[in-house]
């Protein structure tokens, strides 16, 4: 299924460049960057819920914000993309790593 993750980190407190730093890693672990802070992550329901517990662990309710688009197995049909940056179809071609 793919998920779309948006976040934004405050730098009000001491630690806030550090939140953002893991918080853009573990995005990285599951996904891949689109925006500055967007990731879309093509994950099984497992990775969601691990992915999702290490985020909200990692984040500061009080000043953080976390945002979760579930787009689903059939988000093609629901993303558009213009411009720079295309994204990697991982389906459309031969993969070789």
């Amino acid at each position: 299924m793919m998920v779309l993750i948006t976040y934004d980190v405050s730098f009000s407190s001491e630690d806030g460049k550090a939140r953002l730093r893991r918080i853009a890693k573990i995005c990285q672990d599951y996904g891949t960057r689109v925006q500055y802070s967007v990731f879309e992550c093509d994950i099984d329901p497992a990775q969601w819920v691990r992915l999702k517990a290490e985020l909200l662990a990692t984040y500061d309710e009080e000043v953080d914000s976390l945002r979760f688009y579930i787009l689903g197995k059939s988000w093609r049909s629901k993303v558009e993309h213009h411009g720079a940056k295309t994204a990697l179809d991982l389906f459309a071609d031969t993969l070789i790593i």
